[in-house]
């Protein structure tokens, strides 16, 4: 299961992002959209941790989100399909070995996709070995161990299967292979239908466990779609337990009919059918629930890097998809400030210093996500990332500059370029934090030539006119710096705002060609200011 959720996880990079964003603009196709992204991927974890990612970086509206987890423990229940209907079915262990062996030879003489598709096989594979394998152990354990040998039909048995199921989760880290293994179990006589749907009960609410250690300490968006996760598989614990007794009954009069006598198919379709009841009760009251749990897990922390988590670096292209919207928060505010300082007016509620430190936290997070395999599309949407981080850093340097300020606000025409600037930062903030716009990366270019057409030109004319002594030495070179600096100062919000604005795949490997900075070794940081 690994092996082949890593390889398919792997392959799927950036549509795993594009899938989300673009297939979850209600509950109902989120939840649809969660169930065949887990069907394919085989994790429900997978598809839990993008969900989250998406949150945190505001693009996926929490009541969404919670339609995503929902589907996706209705797609977690294709695995016991799938070994039901092939691997028990059909007895295909030793034809799979021709492709695991092909699986193997790609993961270790290529790379990039062919890489990842070769895991994936060699994975798919190996699922089908394995379950041979444990119905080969399975028929000596049958022969020790009869189903009278474990809890009686009781209440309390029927519980203590959950629990043992729960446990299996936990120990195997994923309900899919225990699934795998009570229904060969099952099949090979070792268990009874009812003792296999109970243990699969409580396996369903087993994988919330792993979601609830990952979510401590994490970010808010985190903590609560974790407890959307353990509620939803909770309740519909609770409800396919109370429903247990009647499946048996119906189980004895109809399904073997139905069924043919496959018990492991009945219990495969006894899996989906109680997520399926649960998603009937969670769907209608989705918008509620999402409210009610907004109102108990808070955001909390820095308010700029509060949707920077740690377990959003198992989905590389969501974490930097986290990255860029913390960047886009970051960069608004930083510009917005920048405006404030131009105008001579208060500052904001953000101090620099604050700003300075959300972007040393946002560049240490972005240093520990994983680059991809292959130097395409998301490698240079990373390298576009941390220039980004690069511009705004040097941004906030250049935004402490009194001395030349002090220039600005004596000199008319500078200043009246320093207004420009102003407009032009507050309505490049106000894009940055529309989710529907894009900022004008391109109107920004155009001002920033026009700034260093205009230096280039005035510096002759001020030097001559300092060396007729129609100018003093000390304000002529003082206007010079004061021209340097908003220059830099434009060059920079026109370099940020093109970073931070989404390019297509064109763009971005033309700009990777082209562009004067992007694909060059990122500087160091320049020394902090007081």
């Amino acid at each position: 299961m690994i092996l082949l959720t890593d390889g398919l996880k792997a392959l799927a990079g950036s549509a795993l992002r594009g899938l989300l964003a673009r297939y979850t603009t209600n509950r109902f196709s989120a939840c649809a959209t969660g169930a065949a992204i887990t069907a394919v991927v085989q994790s429900s974890t997978a598809t839990t941790v993008a969900t989250v990612g998406f949150v945190s970086a505001g693009l996926l509206p929490f009541s969404n989100a919670i339609g995503v987890v929902i589907g996706a423990n209705l797609g977690t229940t294709s695995t016991g399909w799938l070994v039901s209907l092939l691997g028990l079915k059909l007895n295909i262990g030793q034809l799979m070995l021709p492709i695991i062996c092909g699986g193997a030879f790609l993961r270790l003489l290529s790379r990039g996709k062919a890489a990842q598709i070769g895991t994936a096989l060699a994975g798919f594979g190996v699922i089908f070995v394995g379950i041979d394998t444990l119905q080969g152990g399975m028929a000596g354990v049958a022969s020790a161990i009869n189903p009278q040998s474990w809890p009686a039909p009781t209440i309390g048995g029927r519980a203590l299967l959950m629990l043992i199921g729960l446990v299996m989760t936990v120990i195997m880290q994923s309900s899919s292979a225990a699934v795998a293994m009570t229904l060969t179990a099952l099949s090979s006589g070792a268990i009874s239908v009812d003792q296999a749907a109970a243990m699969v009960i409580g396996q369903n609410v087993g994988t919330t466990v792993t979601a609830a250690f990952a979510a401590i300490g994490g970010s808010a968006p985190a903590k609560r779609t974790a407890l959307a996760h353990v509620i939803f598989n909770v309740v519909t614990g609770v409800v396919a337990f109370a429903t247990l007794p009647a499946f048996v009954w119906l189980t004895t009069e109809f399904a073997e009919d139905l069924m043919h006598g496959d018990h492991a198919l009945t219990i495969a379709a006894f899996h989906t059918a109680f997520n399926v009841a649960g998603a009937m009760i969670f769907l209608p009251i989705t918008p509620w629930f999402a409210a009610q749990l907004e109102k108990r897990v808070k955001l909390r922390g820095p308010r700029l890097t509060q949707h920077l988590d740690s377990s959003l670096l198992q989905v590389p292209a969501v974490a930097l998809e986290a990255v860029r919207r913390v960047l886009k928060d970051i960069g608004a505010t930083l510009l917005y400030e920048l405006a404030h300082t131009l105008r001579n007016e208060p500052a904001g509620k953000v101090a620099l210093r604050e700003i300075d430190t959300a972007l040393d936290e946002t560049r240490h997070f972005l240093g520990r996500i994983p680059p991809p395999e292959t130097q395409g599309f998301e490698f240079m949407r990373q390298i576009s990332t941390i220039h980004a981080v690069d511009h705004l850093e040097r941004l906030v340097v250049d935004s402490v500059e009194p001395q030349a300020l002090e220039v600005v606000r004596r000199q008319v025409n500078l200043r009246h370029t320093a207004m420009e600037l102003a407009t032009l930062s507050d309505e490049l903030a106000q894009q940055i934090q529309n989710p529907e716009l894009e900022p004008d990366s391109e109107r920004a270019k155009a001002f920033s030539a026009k700034l260093a057409e205009e230096r280039r030109t005035a510096r002759p004319e001020i030097l001559a006119a300092t060396a007729a002594r129609k100018i003093d030495a000390d304000e002529a070179l003082a206007e010079l710096a004061a021209q340097r600096w908003l220059d830099r100062l434009a060059y920079h919000v026109w370099r940020a705002s093109h970073h931070l604005r989404e390019m297509t795949r064109k763009e971005m490997a033309a700009a990777h060609t082209n562009s004067a900075d992007v694909g060059q070794p990122l500087p160091p940081k320049p020394p902090a200011q007081s």
